[in-house]
């Protein structure tokens, strides 16, 4: 890791991007240099003489990026990193860091609301494959157990790390009547997620599920999924997740049930929290303290929401509509999205 030299705080340069919530007024208050950029305007001369860098997944943080600079952190106030190098990151030095399950009540908000708006108020009785068991898979499974479902949870790197309960990716096809995916992006070795869901798994299936995308775009097989609508194999796709995204199928926005730009977890609470832990990661990188955002957050999915509070929280099918209207303005009604309370946020008393 390079040198980390402990500075004031106004002797920090930090460049923010825009749409990463809270964080950029908290540094300025302490006296840290903040300049606040849109992805697309996150290059080599904006980062030549910033200390550290917070971003989302539209920046690719990598040696054409980052290499010459001065900056020692990249943190990423999101769950995933696929959008960072963090072979070359650590090779030159500099730190990385994320914020895993900071949105995770807010994915798992989307999914128990699309089964409603799928299924009805009364989830007993159904089966719901989860696929993908960490930090929002595991909200889903605990919530759509307490609404009476049978929970089958599928996560083959989990299974022969700890053993325990879990359930092959061919039971979960054959038995469940939703299936929603909670995975990262990998490409390689046995478990790869790349392209998880294809013509195979969609040939496995026995009970035309619905099929629910709020992990990466390509772990489905756009190709594969619309083929499986086609023909009755599936019988409703909700997609916040997109292959090839901000440049979508418009074949599959028709045919999709729920239709969002990748907004499953975006709560107020929950970029709270990223921005909250990206500030934590500022502060132990360079040694500061006293710092938090201005911004209250929401208990931490709580055990006792009811299902009908998570339904009545969130409508997925009125949150379609934007993108529906305008496929082409994918990012921008990303961008500008407003986000929404947690189920359970605004209860009374």
């Amino acid at each position: 890791m390079r040198g980390v030299i402990y500075m004031e705080y106004m002797d920090l340069k930090i460049v923010v991007e825009r749409n990463v919530p809270f964080i950029a007024d908290a540094l300025r208050k302490a006296g840290v240099t903040v300049t606040e950029l849109a992805a697309g305007e996150i290059d080599r001369a904006a980062m030549a003489d910033a200390d550290a860098l917070v971003t989302r997944t539209r920046t690719r943080c990598d040696a054409s990026l980052l290499e010459g600079s001065r900056c020692t952190l990249v943190a990423s106030a999101t769950i995933g990193l696929d959008h960072v190098d963090c072979e070359w990151c650590r090779n030159a030095g500099i730190e990385v860091a994320n914020a895993p399950g900071c949105n995770a009540p807010g994915v798992a908000q989307y999914v128990i609301s699309t089964l409603v708006a799928a299924f009805g108020p009364e989830l007993s009785g159904r089966t719901l494959g989860v696929v993908g068991v960490g930090h929002v898979g595991s909200i889903v499974a605990r919530w759509a157990r307490q609404a009476g479902m049978e929970v089958l949870e599928c996560d083959p790197p989990r299974q022969k790390a700890e053993g325990g309960d879990f359930t092959d990716l061919t039971t979960v096809a054959a038995r469940a009547d939703a299936i929603t995916f909670h995975v990262p992006m990998t490409h390689e070795g046995e478990d790869a997620t790349w392209h998880l869901a294809d013509e195979r798994f969609f040939s496995l299936l026995q009970k035309k599920p619905l099929i629910i995308n709020t992990a990466r775009g390509a772990v489905i097989d756009n190709k594969a999924l619309l083929k499986a609508l086609d023909s009755g194999l599936v019988g409703k796709a909700a997609i916040d997740c997109w292959e090839g995204e901000p440049e979508i199928s418009l074949e599959l926005l028709h045919k999709a049930f729920v239709a969002t730009p990748h907004i499953a977890g975006y709560t107020r609470s929950g970029k709270a929290r990223a921005s909250q832990i990206a500030l934590e990661a500022i502060c132990r990188h360079f040694g500061l303290s006293g710092l938090s955002i201005d911004e209250p957050v929401a208990p931490y999915a709580p055990d006792d929401l009811t299902t009908q509070e998570i339904a009545e929280s969130y409508d997925p099918i009125a949150d379609s509509e934007p993108l529906r209207r305008d496929p082409g303005a994918f990012e921008t009604l990303r961008n500008t999205y407003v986000l929404r309370p947690e189920g359970g946020e605004n209860r009374v008393g």
